[in-house]
């Protein structure tokens, strides 16, 4: 068999995470396949994606309904769900942060959106997360809001795994670095090890969110919204076109709506396994510049 272009992507120094969960990823072995065909070395998740993957499928339906039956309240419901899964996924990527020495092998959970402008709930959240999973494998994932950047110092002080995410701009970044650095400092002058791992996240889909609400202020603030939202749509189809536009004239092969993407890219994960690349042999090398 082909090896997977994905382990070549690996060994360039890109680790490959999934920015999927669900529990019939652990449960079916489909996570572990992943690990050994498609050079998968980390997963990620966020409460919408676990909206998804509890509201969508069937993979939960036993475990939802014993915690209902035991009168557990919604939120508490919400998280068990989770932990459980996180504990799975961690299990089955444990051998690799074993053998890359820690600098693999992780899954995220993130605090939950209620406490994103609360300091202490969020340090609060975090400490409970890390030891409700219990395994040494995960980071928590703390948006870099003016609350989140103590909590996220004082969370890398207190030697816990930290993925920073919602950062929009290189100022934010060179803040939550500058969080961090704190925090190994303070761990430092404690005589405490500074061996925390920690991952800055930048998002690019959220930008395109952030453009929608703007455009839907304009399409509201119009004497006409209808029209104004006819001239919006009329406007980017002259400046920029569409995927759609773009697909018939053949400059893309596919259009791949939001709620497949993550589907889709899976589906992409299994293609690439099997595909080879075609070095042709050169009579001369490249020209230095």
């Amino acid at each position: 068999m082909a090896k997977n272009p994905l382990f070549e992507l690996y060994e360039a120094g890109t680790s490959v995470w999934l920015d999927y969960i669900r529990r019939s990823l652990m449960t079916s072995g489909e996570l572990q396949r992943m690990i050994e065909e498609d050079a998968v070395v980390g997963m990620t998740s966020n409460p919408t994606i676990f909206e998804k993957a509890i509201g969508g499928s069937s993979d939960y339906d036993d475990a939802l309904r014993a915690l209902v039956e035991a009168g557990i309240p919604d939120e508490e419901i919400m998280l068990s769900l989770i932990v459980e899964d996180i504990q799975m996924a961690a299990d089955v990527l444990k051998p690799v942060y074993d053998q890359t020495k820690h600098k693999d092998g992780y899954v995220s959970i993130e605090v939950l959106p209620r406490v994103a402008d609360d300091t202490k709930g969020t340090i609060a959240m975090a400490h409970d997360l890390f030891d409700r999973v219990g395994r040494p494998n995960i980071f928590i994932k703390i948006p870099a809001t003016d609350a989140g950047l103590p909590a996220i110092e004082q969370c890398i002080a207190d030697g816990l795994n930290i993925n920073i995410t919602l950062m929009f701009s290189v100022k934010v970044y060179e803040e939550v670095a500058r969080a961090f650095i704190r925090g190994l400092q303070r761990r430092m002058k404690q005589g405490q090890p500074v061996d925390v791992a920690s991952v800055a996240s930048f998002f690019v889909s959220r930008v395109d969110t952030a453009v929608d609400k703007l455009l839907e202020q304009k399409i509201a603030a119009a004497k006409d919204p209808a029209k104004k939202a006819e001239q919006l749509v009329d406007d980017y189809k002259e400046k920029f076109a569409n995927p759609y536009i773009a697909a018939e004239r053949g400059f893309l092969d596919d259009v791949i709506e939001p709620q497949d993407t993550r589907p889709t890219l899976i589906r992409s994960l299994h293609l690439l396994k099997d595909k080879q690349v075609e070095r042709p042999h050169r009579r001369h090398g490249n020209i230095p510049l």
